[in-house]
């Protein structure tokens, strides 16, 4: 029996001291050209994204059609059930008294929003993702609590290990560590 486990490293994790000192980081190896790189804090950092050089979010445009078209939905169904195909006057109201649809259109969007929002957020995030090899790291531990952390892929084409490990350690990292994944 051979018990020889297939192992590879898949990126490298720094430590840095502080947010700011994780922001700098991060602005540098933007700065350097690596594309697949993430910062891990225990909260979130105000200008970490310009920092990331991370686009803006394409959520609120999903959000924003999903409401449309749950609005629009409920609002022409109603239109059509009331107009269209069984027109009856009650109380002498026109087939498209509009004042008494706004609870079901404005319910109809919000239900839609919320939805398209989680879904959105779940597929935009590459979730769910139920582990990673950061969290094989004993170190990765404290990004819950007081630790600040850049995270470099293999995958990333400018990845050397040892080139990188140096520009991360040229940065202020320190516990550098190998992630590896079996």
């Amino acid at each position: 029996m051979n018990n020889i486990k297939n192992i590879k490293t898949v990126g490298l994790l720094a430590q840095f001291d502080d947010p700011a000192a994780l922001v700098h980081a991060a602005e540098k190896v933007r700065d350097a050209g690596y594309k697949k790189f993430d910062c891990h804090s225990p909260f979130p950092i105000h200008g970490m994204d310009a920092a990331m050089g991370l686009k803006r979010s394409r959520l609120g445009w999903i959000v924003g059609l999903a409401a449309l078209i749950g609005t629009s939905g409920a609002l022409g169904l109603q239109w059509w059930t009331s107009s269209i195909d069984l027109p009856m006057v009650i109380s002498g109201k026109p087939f498209f008294s509009f004042q008494a649809y706004v609870p079901v259109t404005f319910a109809l969007g919000v239900l839609l929003s919320a939805v398209a929002a989680l879904v959105g957020m779940l597929a935009l995030n590459g979730l769910p993702r139920l582990h990673h090899p950061v969290f094989y790291s004993d170190n990765f531990t404290r990004a819950t609590d007081d630790g600040f952390f850049i995270s470099i892929e293999t995958e990333d084409p400018l990845f050397d290990t040892d080139r990188t490990k140096s520009f991360l350690a040229s940065l202020g990292g320190k516990n550098l560590e190998e992630l590896r994944e079996e």
